[in-house]
C-alpha cells in the first residue's frame, strides 16, 4: 500500500532525511519512534506530499507522490502535531466547510464520524473553548471525513492528560480495524499499547523495523532471572545454579532476613527458568518469588539511539 525507497530530504546543509525505506501493508498500524529531529515528521509530510524529497521515491497504492498528488491525497488523512483548526469556527461550521473543500455533499458523513468521533456535544461549541482532547478528537474526525485507507497521525496524543490519551489511543485502535495507520509519537507505552509494528528512526536513518513482540523478545541478548529464595546462602545458591547449561554468571542482589535476593544471566534462545525451578528444588530450599525480564520499548529504543 504505501512503499518508501531511498528516501532523501535536505534542509540546506542538514540532511534530515538519509536514504530511508520501508513499505507498510495495508492494515497495519505502525509506529514511527525516534528523538527529537531525527527525520519522523519529515518523512510524514513527504509521504502526504506536504513536502518534496530531495531524492527517492514514494508511492501509495502506486501513485507517485510527486506525479500524483491529488490521488494521494485522496488515499490519506492526515493529523499534523498541531492539528489544523480554525478557533473561531463552531465544530460543527468546521466540519461542515471541510466536507464542502472535499466534495463530500451528504450531510449524514458528518453526523456519523462526529458519532465515531466522540464530539457530538461539543459540535455548537467553537474550537477556542474546546480542551486539548476535544481539539484533537475535532483533527481526528477531519482526517477521517472523507474515509481514506489510510491514516498518517504526527503526535496524535501530545499535550493530553492520561484519561484523554487513553480516549485517543482507544479510538485509534477502533480506527485501525479498518485502515492503515501510520502514528508517530514519544510515548513509547502508546506504541506498546496500539501498534503492530515500529520503525525507529535516529539521525534520518532506519535503526529498527519489525514486530513490538520482536523487537522487545532480546534476540542475541542476556535475560535476567530475578529470584528470592530461602533456607540457604548466596554461596550455596551460585555453586549449583552455575552447574546449569546456560547460565553465565549468578548475582547477588541483597539478603532481607532470611531471603536471598539474586539475578541470574542467561542467554536469550532458551528460558531457564523451570532448569531454576528444579534445581532450587532438588537442593531443599524455598522459592518465594520468581521472574524474568522482558526488555521494555524504552530499553530497546535508547539502545538503539544513544547506545545505553
Amino acid at each position: 500500500m504505501i512503499s518508501v525507497q531511498n528516501l532523501v530530504k535536505h534542509y540546506g546543509e542538514v540532511k534530515a532525511v538519509d536514504g530511508v525505506s520501508f513499505t507498510i501493508r495495508k492494515g497495519e498500524i505502525t509506529g514511527l519512534l525516534g528523538p527529537n529531529g531525527a527525520g519522523k515528521t519529515t518523512t510524514l509530510r513527504i509521504l502526504t506530499g506536504y513536502l518534496q524529497p530531495t531524492s527517492g521515491m514514494v508511492s501509495v497504492d502506486e501513485f507517485l507522490v510527486n506525479e500524483n498528488p491529488i490521488e494521494i491525497k485522496k488515499r490519506i488523512g492526515y493529523l499534523p502535531e498541531s492539528a489544523p483548526l480554525y478557533p473561531d469556527m463552531m465544530v460543527y461550521d468546521f466540519m461542515q466547510f471541510m466536507a464542502y473543500i472535499r466534495h463530500i455533499y451528504d450531510k449524514e458523513k458528518v453526523k456519523d464520524v462526529a458519532i465515531q468521533c466522540g464530539i457530538t456535544e461539543v459540535m455548537h461549541k467553537n474550537i477556542n473553548e474546546l480542551s486539548k482532547g476535544y481539539k484533537q478528537r475535532v483533527g481526528l474526525a477531519q482526517a477521517i471525513l472523507h474515509d481514506p485507507d489510510i491514516l498518517i497521525l504526527d503526535e496524535p496524543t501530545n499535550g493530553l492528560d492520561p484519561n484523554q490519551i487513553v480516549e485517543i489511543r482507544d479510538l485509534i485502535k477502533e480506527l485501525g480495524k479498518e485502515k492503515t495507520v501510520i502514528l508517530s509519537t514519544h510515548i513509547l507505552q502508546e506504541v506498546e499499547a496500539t501498534c503492530n509494528r515500529v520503525i525507529i528512526i535516529d539521525k534520518g536513518t532506519i535503526v529498527a523495523d519489525d514486530s513490538t513482540s520482536e523487537l522487545k523478545s532480546a534476540k542475541g541478548k542476556d535475560v535476567r532471572i530475578n529470584c528470592v529464595i530461602g533456607g540457604t546462602t548466596f554461596e550455596l545458591i551460585q555453586n549449583a545454579l552455575k552447574n546449569i547449561s546456560g547460565v553465565k554468571s549468578v548475582q547477588h542482589v541483597r539478603d532481607e532476613g532470611q531471603l536471598c535476593h539474586i539475578t541470574v544471566l542467561t542467554g536469550a534462545d532458551v528460558d531457564l527458568r523451570p532448569a531454576v525451578f528444579n534445581c532450587i528444588k532438588d537442593n531443599g530450599w524455598t522459592l518465594y518469588e520468581m521472574n524474568r525480564e522482558y526488555r521494555s520499548l524504552e530499553h530497546v529504543f535508547r539502545e538503539l539511539t544513544v547506545g545505553i
